[in-house]
């Protein structure tokens, strides 16, 4: 068979369309612009002789034969990884950092994403407080860490922005003349020093009723009726309400999510790219 062999970057860029369902979060994943990765598609289409992605205004979508190739262009790009990992003789290790106010219901999802991408890349995670983390970056403990927006750092690349809530469970009645009831984690957690400034702004009374060692306990306390919580929709289970209208509470601002890195090159920065461009995808909804 003497044909000219397929493109790797092409059929990269083919799955990366796939998973995200996007020219442009294909291009982020990739590190280049949304042009260059419709052309590399482009150049694999006419490889192939056929069409592999259904473009229109409102979605993306994979044809047929887009659907049938994809799974054998993954064990392309995986035995690609592995003959490199073979010359590189020693099992890479990234260790990453993320913050429990961001790692959300979707961190499966992002695990299995950065694993996909490279199966030899030995992936360690950790999850703790934004400050917590970024001292331990500092202190070269992680290579990667994502974090919430910390008092006195001004570094990192932006990856989102997102939206907070006051909720609480559905029903739940606030009493009157009482202060109002929050549920937090603790101290040095920035979303519990901000709810708290505030509401102390707005001269809102608020007392601590359950302090959590993470945003799972924290939002098993909100729907357990117990009070009121500062968190992002996504944290929560499906049913919590935001009460913050209805109780005339400030408005928390759009947190932003920060990526702080040392990752130049190889395996590692590639698993990082998948995984900034799918948590981005994520918070967007």
């Amino acid at each position: 068979m003497n044909e000219r062999p397929l493109d790797l970057e092409a059929v990269q860029a083919f799955v990366r369309i796939a998973e995200l369902g996007s020219f442009t979060r294909a291009a982020e994943a990739m590190r280049t612009s949304q042009a260059a990765v419709s052309l590399r598609l482009k150049r694999l289409e006419e490889r192939l002789g056929c069409r592999l992605v259904e473009r229109t205004p409102r979605y993306v979508e994979l044809s047929a034969l887009g659907a049938a190739f994809l799974e054998s262009a993954r064990e392309l790009l995986a035995a690609h990884d592995r003959a490199l990992s073979v010359v590189a003789g020693s099992r890479q290790r990234l260790t990453i950092g993320i913050s429990d106010h961001v790692a959300g219901p979707e961190l499966p999802a992002l695990i299995a994403r950065m694993n996909a991408q490279d199966p030899q890349l030995l992936i360690d995670i950790r999850i703790g407080s934004s400050g917590d983390l970024l001292q331990g970056f500092d202190r070269r403990e992680f290579d990667t860490v994502i974090v919430r927006l910390h008092a006195g750092r001004s570094d990192g690349e932006l990856l989102a922005e997102e939206a907070f809530g006051w909720f609480a469970a559905p029903g739940w009645q606030h009493r009157a003349g009482e202060p109002l009831p929050l549920a937090t984690m603790a101290e040095p957690c920035g979303v519990r020093a901000l709810a708290g400034r505030l509401l102390d702004a707005a001269g809102v009374p608020w007392t601590e009723i359950f302090v959590g060692g993470g945003v799972s306990a924290v939002a098993a306390a909100v729907m357990a009726g117990l009070g009121v919580a500062a968190l992002a929709p996504r944290m929560l289970p499906f049913g919590a309400v935001d009460v913050g209208a209805r109780l005339k509470l400030p408005q928390l601002p759009r947190l932003p999510v920060l990526l702080h890195t040392r990752v130049k090159e190889g395996p590692p920065l590639a698993a990082l790219t998948a995984l900034s461009a799918a948590f981005r995808a994520a918070v967007r909804g």
